[in-house]
């Protein structure tokens, strides 16, 4: 099995779920999207993903706003509202009779071209909407054991060119530092900004414990996080002391712990960066107890079920 932040459990269902696209749906193996497509011909896409837990999509609502913010980035008119995305969203899982344990991810492109070609002007079609809904549960093995990364040399993009802070679909540069950390041996890559310091890695934000404070980078050359803001959101609730801050490679290698966050794997212990082992090489005390207070912030948002059907 490959190993890294995104293992899931394997489960048949998924063999049988169904996709939407453009306000209908299709089985797995027919699920299909023109050649002609902006998003296959030049990355010209957005996307978001999101979780279902227990009947509730959990922090839609800054899910949401990113994908909004996005659309605007890049200049996208959507043809359609929130309330009918969530709408859309929620047929999508029901079809699917979705409960609990799934992972939805939104992917909008700026429609049809009319030739292969960069030109927003030769679209033709209005924006394609797909969303595929899984029934994906993290490995617990995964969480336990930790994952290894390798510095890439790719470095973050600054905004004036690419914001990091965009999820779009011209994900190459992070293929490419990935391929980079697995031809080393590593599980997934950690990755610089233009500057040297420690930006976030290619699919997932990084985050130290030094001294039993938490750091993270600055912001300014990471993915905007839904995971990485609930991880500053709960040290900040629970008087965790925290610095969104510069650090470089200097202070990984002395860390106390290191882990990653995203969407899907929660919190993942870091084991090891560059073949050195941080810590003592296993789940630090400070990353299994950040790790239990997003559990149980997922957990609150359940239990006030502000965004179940």
């Amino acid at each position: 099995m490959i190993h890294g932040t995104h293992n899931a459990l394997n489960d048949e269902r998924n063999d049988l779920i169904k996709i939407f696209i453009n306000g209908k749906f299709y089985p797995r193996h027919e699920a299909k999207i023109s050649v002609f497509d902006s998003g296959y011909l030049v990355g010209d896409g957005i996307w978001e993903a999101l979780r279902l837990h227990d009947g509730v999509l959990v922090f839609l609502e800054l899910h949401l706003d990113r994908l909004w913010q996005a659309a605007a980035a890049v200049g996208m008119t959507f043809t359609f509202s929130r309330t009918e995305l969530i709408q859309h969203i929620w047929k999508t899982i029901e079809i699917n009779n979705m409960h609990t344990d799934v992972h939805v991810r939104i992917m909008i492109t700026r429609g049809i071209k009319k030739t292969p070609s960069q030109d927003p002007r030769l679209t033709i079609s209005d924006p394609n909407v797909v969303i595929i809904a899984e029934h994906k549960k993290a490995s617990a093995e995964t969480k336990e054991k930790g994952i290894s990364l390798f510095t890439s040399t790719i470095r973050r993009g600054t905004p004036d060119y690419l914001d990091p802070r965009l999820n779009c679909h011209s994900k190459l540069h992070e293929v490419q530092a990935l391929i980079q950390a697995i031809e080393a041996g590593a599980d997934e890559a950690l990755m610089l900004d233009v500057n040297g310091f420690v930006a976030t890695c290619n699919a997932t934000n990084f985050f130290i414990i030094k001294n039993n404070e938490v750091w993270t980078s600055t912001g300014q050359y990471c993915m905007n996080g839904i995971t990485r803001h609930n991880v500053l959101r709960v040290c900040k609730e629970n008087h965790i002391t925290h610095f969104e801050k510069n650090f470089s490679l200097f202070d990984v290698y002395g860390a106390d712990e290191a882990f990653v966050t995203g969407t899907f794997g929660g919190l993942t212990p870091v084991t090891k960066i560059d073949g050195r082992i941080i810590g003592n090489g296993t789940y630090g005390k400070m990353t299994e107890r950040l790790s239990n207070l997003y559990e149980q912030l997922i957990i609150n948002e359940v239990k006030t079920n502000t965004y179940g059907n």
